[in-house]
């Protein structure tokens, strides 16, 4: 089956048109509303000593005990090394979606909608490093990497993950994002450059998320029963080794906090399990609706408050 024959219909349920349609679409939204984070963000602009990194609601330790007892001074460096944090693993995942998008296109019709969509959006990702990469910069933050064994099975994964596989991970790390940046951007006490990058990124990331989700639907449309399971499987273990990955807890060590009862306070933090919940609803909403999330993975999206 050609992709122009395949139909898809959008979150609402309605006809969204073929794969074709889609991605023309995306293609002509870039032309029209794509930024240059090198014009739109004001990067010599003075930082603010009394803003945050990000809103202190999205900060791990927001509503516990230490942070009560932390200092206005520490909570503000705090979100910024958060924030930093977040962006640093946005790189290293931005860096493998490039390579999984790369090698899914290979030896495709260049002529196609699809195909020069997914290089737009490769050129889009490279431009949200760059600017991730400059706000650690200008903001002092550290090199903050994710756990060597999640380093490693990523390899793994950007080297073998086929079809919806492949953009799997990459509308789960999308989706999570969205509702957090949606609200740093409009964050009056959060620093001007996060609030810039932020809603540069939530514009392009928007048609991002209809390309994965659109390929993804595209891809199971051959799959059994099996195939199914096992990439419901791989979609809840990428989401459990990002949600893990995305705040360091050298963060903790960094801004002067315990960090063996930092960590132990942010896993029991009640507020950010919700607001990690929060962030996924559309995401869960969309595997059910793919017959991704089934019984045996639920537990897996529960253990990092997906769900």
């Amino acid at each position: 089956m050609s992709l122009a024959a395949i139909d898809f219909r959008d979150q609402h349920g309605r006809d969204a048109g073929t794969l074709d349609d889609i991605t023309a679409r995306l293609l002509d939204s870039s032309a029209a509303l794509s930024y240059d984070p090198n014009v739109e963000v004001r990067w010599d602009e003075p930082i603010p000593a009394d803003h945050y990194g990000l809103n202190p609601e999205w900060s791990t330790l927001y509503g516990t005990r230490l942070w009560d007892e932390m200092s206005e001074g520490q909570r503000i460096l705090l979100t910024r090394h958060e924030v930093g944090s977040i962006m640093q693993t946005g790189i290293w995942f931005e860096m493998m979606l490039q390579q999984l998008i790369l090698r899914d296109q290979y030896a495709k019709n260049p002529a196609d909608s699809e195909f020069r969509f997914a290089l737009t959006e490769i050129a889009d990702e490279c431009r949200h490093s760059l600017m991730f990469a400059r706000t650690c910069e200008v903001l002092d933050i550290p090199q903050y990497l994710p756990p060597r064994a999640t380093v490693e099975l990523a390899r793994f994964l950007k080297t073998t993950a086929r079809a919806e596989q492949a953009y799997g991970p990459i509308l789960i790390a999308e989706e999570i994002l969205d509702v957090m940046q949606r609200d740093w951007m409009r964050g009056e006490n959060v620093v001007h450059i996060v609030r810039s990058t932020s809603k540069i990124h939530v514009v392009e990331e928007s048609r991002h998320m209809k390309f994965a989700r659109a390929e993804i639907k595209h891809s199971l449309k051959s799959a059994g029963r099996f195939r199914r399971e096992m990439s419901a499987h791989l979609f809840a273990g990428a989401a459990y080794f990002i949600a893990r990955a995305m705040v360091s807890p050298e963060v903790y060590v960094n801004v002067g906090l315990d960090k063996q009862r930092a960590v132990e306070e942010a896993r029991h933090n009640q507020h950010r399990k919700a607001m990690m919940r929060l962030s996924c609803v559309h995401l869960m909403d969309f595997l059910a609706d793919c017959g991704l999330l089934t019984r045996r993975v639920m537990p897996v999206y529960q253990s990092v408050d997906m769900i």
